[in-house]
């Protein structure tokens, strides 16, 4: 919610996007970075209070920021998030039932190919495969109902990052869907992105 976030003092930036075929996660870095570097330069935002957050496709976009740039954000959310493109590639949209496979090709993914016809570039725009070199604090949501991102993409990114001792923590919201609907959820959710901020 914006309201939320200029009300208590935060500047907001929004930046457009453009995506390369078979390069979703670069493309958000080369996107966001130079944005976020724009507004520093204005002098609109403190650079080392820079902030990152998402929800399901901005999610993705959020947790490969956060293992993908250093220096460049302080804290990192990511709500539903697709954290693996090789390990989703099968699964599917469970709520809608259509298979993933097509969705990750023609979707927001815009990976163009199956996965067997391009491995790497599957690789090397997934968050996981970049965990190592994590510097960014993210924190995860997750509704253990998801019927869109299958939730346990979120508990991967987690188990992984936790094993190679990165600052990450994740919160599942038992019974919820892939955005919150219980109210006493939304709250404490709006609730703890202002405490990890």
């Amino acid at each position: 919610n914006t309201s939320v976030f200029t009300t208590q003092g935060y500047f907001v930036l929004q930046p457009d996007i453009t995506f390369r075929p078979r390069e979703p996660g670069l493309s958000v870095v080369e996107s966001v970075v130079p944005a976020v570097k724009a507004a520093v330069a204005k002098g609109a935002v403190d650079p080392k209070r820079v902030g990152v957050v998402g929800h399901s496709w901005g999610g993705f976009d959020t947790a490969f920021l956060a293992t993908h740039t250093n220096g460049v954000f302080a804290a990192a959310i990511g709500g539903a998030a697709i954290t693996d493109l090789v390990s989703n590639y099968g699964n599917g949209h469970w709520s809608s039932g259509i298979a993933e496979t097509d969705h990750i090709e023609t979707g927001q993914q815009r990976m163009v190919v199956p996965l067997y016809e391009d491995l790497q570039a599957y690789i090397r725009n997934s968050a996981v495969f970049n965990v190592q070199n994590m510097t960014v604090p993210l924190l995860l949501e997750v509704g253990n109902q998801d019927g869109t991102v299958f939730w346990h993409q979120g508990v991967e990114l987690y188990n992984i990052a936790r094993r190679a001792k990165k600052n990450v923590v994740m919160i599942e919201y038992n019974g919820e869907d892939h955005g919150l609907g219980q109210y006493k959820n939304q709250k404490d959710y709006q609730q703890r992105i202002l405490q990890w901020f």
